[in-house]
């Protein structure tokens, strides 16, 4: 089965802690919002694919144990990657502008347990991207809908034994955004991203308070000082921010993004900030390898990073990269047809490294 297939990856992801994502969201003066991200996944291609899910497409969630869960119809639609399995929807964007993605939480995670004998009302945590997605537009309209689901784990074996789970980020065109995080047995915890940054465990108001050891680091040049008989002077650009954590732990991350999205300039157009988004997330990159012990373990994978998207909600663009192809592709949901019957799956790229040969002709 294809649920007990994505429990068998997300176990191994496990042992190497190869899943990296770091999410971020910027704004500009004419109220243009964008929301984007990276997924890594260093243990094995996730075969993601762009899915384009129409209005009025019904869905039922699957169960742990094969059984039938929440069923619903969509209002909606939207576009998304999917992450494993074409239904698992790691991150999209609707035709309303509300955007929803998944980032890993190892450890803090922890949903309520599946109840077999109630499923009319479940849905597995893999679903619920696609859930919010295709019926809601407004966050509080998610906020106000959570309360009427359970949502449960996906299963590593027949014991029980729940995956590791993942928290979200939601947000619409109003500008409002949402991180959402299930603790402690189905604790449902809602947050307003105020630090606009999302990245893995621990829990968001852990990595917000973090930032308070870091309010030294400004943006530019320190200026020069004499120390003792020595007139000390700074290097180059970015002595100010000496001591940005640099490496690839989660709240090393999570500084390290808010610092880049807080020395934004200010931007006036959503292509300024889509452009702003990918070469900050740049920076995000995990080669190959660099979270392995064992160099022996090391996949054979172009990188960590297997995709990055950039999402303009007010404009209605959904922008993306792959670790096969950094070409930036773009989908315009105001020119896709949501009336359609079925769903339609397409690779992101073609699997092969692109490059342009641009040697003058002389």
């Amino acid at each position: 089965m294809k649920i007990k297939l994505l429990s068998v990856l997300i176990a191994s992801c496990v042992a190497y802690s190869a899943s990296a994502c770091t999410g971020i969201s910027l704004s500009t003066v004419n109220h243009d919002y964008i929301q984007a991200r990276t997924i890594e996944w260093g243990q094995n291609d996730l075969n993601s694919k762009l899915i384009v899910s129409p209005r009025d497409y019904s869905y039922v969630s699957t169960m742990p144990d094969q059984k039938q869960g929440l069923k619903w119809d969509s209002k909606y639609g939207f576009v998304g990657i999917s992450v494993s399995d074409d239904r698992f929807i790691a991150d999209g964007v609707n035709e309303e502008g509300l955007t929803a993605g998944l980032f890993y939480f190892k450890n803090y995670g922890s949903l309520e347990k599946y109840n077999p004998n109630d499923t009319k009302t479940t849905i597995t945590d893999m679903d619920f991207n696609r859930w919010m997605l295709s019926q809601f537009k407004t966050v509080a309209e998610v906020e106000q809908a959570i309360k009427h689901i359970k949502i449960v784990p996906v299963y590593i074996d027949a014991k029980g034994v729940p995956s590791p789970t993942a928290h979200w980020r939601v947000a619409d065109k109003q500008g409002n955004n949402i991180v959402i995080e299930i603790m402690n047995n189905g604790e449902v915890n809602i947050h307003k991203n105020v630090a606009k940054v999302l990245t893995n465990a621990p829990d968001y108001q852990w990595q917000v308070t973090n930032l308070n050891n870091y309010i030294h680091l400004t943006p530019g040049v320190s200026p020069g000082q004499k120390i003792n008989d020595v007139d000390a002077f700074s290097f180059g650009v970015g002595s100010s921010f000496l001591g940005l954590p640099g490496d690839i732990t989660p709240p090393s991350r999570f500084v390290r993004a808010a610092f880049y999205v807080n020395s934004t300039p200010v931007m006036k157009e959503g292509a300024d900030a889509v452009s702003q988004a990918f070469h900050i997330l740049n920076n995000f990159d995990i080669p190959i390898g660099s979270e392995f012990n064992d160099k022996a373990h090391i996949p054979d994978l172009p990188s960590a990073t297997q995709w990055t998207s950039v999402v303009d909600q007010t404009n209605g663009l959904f922008f993306y990269k792959t670790m096969r192809d950094s070409t930036i592709k773009k989908v315009d949901l105001n020119k896709i047809n949501f009336t359609g019957k079925v769903e339609e799956k397409r690779l992101l790229d073609s699997g092969t490294f692109h490059v342009q040969d641009v040697t003058p002709d002389i």
